[in-house]
């Protein structure tokens, strides 16, 4: 087969990323050595290695096209590959936490049939939190640093120390999505024709009651939910599960309410109580693809009054009503990886899916999801028989919350649009008038 790609990387995340993308392809590692530097340049040397790369492979085929890749980090002018030890993970990950740096993927592409060649470079920008020697080590006991760039992944448990990104996610996992496209079209192959005869097959477009637009699908309601299962085992895993029988029948009473007069009736609404392990003090809920709805304890002693729960409540069910887990799911990862999720077989495959999953849902959503979940929120707490205002003073209990205290890992204002922006959503679903003060952002 003349279009049939090989990748000439041992790296699993780029294998993955092909994986996902539905795309059929070999791995024939190159054997080449790495040039550690040209001119303290990492553009021009992750792609001088990446076509090396493609070119020893593409020298041993008459027929194929060879992906070549290497990806470099560079912070104030010092390069960094894969770390060599432990002991050099260690110097890398507690220098690029202290500053920004930059990320550099080189990809080569090479036509074998007819020797045609194209290469690119991409570039994203890192932030990511100071690290304790401490939170280095615990990360070590969990993943591998050695085949890693700087010693880090965003697409695992790296992902929860890298603050925001400037570019491509997909370049930080190893292989730019986009790049490898547009050198594609250079040699004339188009990767969205390659993936998508594989992938269309799964997909439906639906009416989604939440966004109120057709939206492709590429799971029904049994498939979410048995993600939903996945999902939740690791959340009970990771936190502590709360049994008081007073604050689970005040989330399942006012839940059920809720889940009764919303625009998903099809699903199990499932509410459960939770509490972090190191922290207490976090007011957060999150919602999980299938029908999960998790509630902090403490944010039940914030939301004091029903009518407020209900609203943070119908918020929760709002995202699932909208399928915004999913949604977020199919974008990241793609159709075969969640395929797997959602086998729900037990094995390896679906334990580290469901975990990659599971962190991403955490990271939160889109602000426009916010928004839209915000307003579903007052809809069905209104149409339960609660006050929906409750909603706006909610969040301004939470906006005094905030300002008076240090912002927390897991919290409303980490995965959530400012209150400004929520109280103008909120009042827009009610008819009420907006204020000038409404516009004004005080932190």
């Amino acid at each position: 087969m003349k279009n049939i790609l090989i990748l000439a990387s041992r790296s699993k995340a780029r294998r993955q990323i092909l994986k996902n993308l539905g795309l059929a392809f070999k791995v024939v590692p190159s054997n080449i050595n790495e040039h550690s530097g040209m001119g303290s340049d990492p553009r021009k040397t992750c792609m001088h290695n990446a076509l090396l790369k493609a070119r020893d492979v593409a020298s041993g085929i008459d027929k194929g096209i060879v992906i070549g890749c290497d990806t470099l980090i560079e912070q104030n002018g010092s390069i960094f590959g894969k770390p060599k030890d432990l002991k050099d993970a260690r110097v890398m990950l507690e220098k690029l936490s202290s500053k920004p740096h930059y990320l550099y993927t080189g990809i080569a592409v090479i036509d074998a049939g007819n020797h045609k060649e194209v290469v690119g470079v991409e570039e994203t920008k890192i932030f990511m939190d100071k690290l304790t020697s401490a939170q280095i080590s615990n990360y070590f006991k969990k993943v591998s640093p050695l085949d890693k760039a700087g010693g880090f992944d965003i697409q695992g448990l790296g992902g929860l120390f890298i603050k925001r990104i400037e570019g491509c996610y997909f370049n930080v996992v190893g292989l730019p999505v986009w790049k490898l496209s547009s050198l594609l079209k250079k040699i004339g192959i188009s990767l969205f024709s390659l993936c998508f005869c594989l992938v269309i097959s799964g997909c439906a477009t639906e009416f989604n009651v939440g966004t109120n637009r057709q939206d492709l699908m590429m799971y029904s309601s049994d498939q979410e939910v048995k993600m939903g299962d996945s999902l939740s085992k690791q959340m009970e895993k990771d936190y502590i599960v709360i049994h008081d029988p007073e604050l689970n029948e005040r989330a399942q009473r006012i839940g059920s309410k809720i889940a009764a007069v919303c625009d998903r009736k099809e699903l199990l609404y499932r509410f459960r109580v939770i509490e972090d392990k190191k922290d207490p003090d976090i007011v957060n809920a999150v919602s999980l693809p299938g029908g999960y709805v998790y509630i902090f304890k403490n944010l039940m002693k914030v939301a004091d009054k029903d009518d407020e729960l209900a609203a943070v409540m119908g918020h929760e069910i709002g995202h699932i009503v909208a399928r915004h887990s999913i949604k977020r799911l199919q974008a990241i990862w793609g159709y075969n990886i969640l395929s797997v999720l959602a086998a729900g077989t037990g094995n390896a495959d679906v334990a580290q899916g469901a975990q990659l999953a599971y962190i991403q849902l955490l990271m939160g959503y889109s602000q426009d999801d916010e928004l839209l979940a915000d307003k579903l929120g007052a809809r069905y707490a209104k149409r339960a028989g609660y006050d929906p205002r409750a909603m706006l003073t909610f969040l301004n209990k939470l906006d005094k919350r905030y300002k008076k205290e240090d912002p927390r890992p897991l919290s409303y204002f980490r995965t959530h649009p400012h209150v400004t922006e929520r109280v103008m959503a909120t009042k827009e679903e009610l008819g009420e008038k907006i204020s000038f003060e409404d516009f004004i952002n005080t932190y």
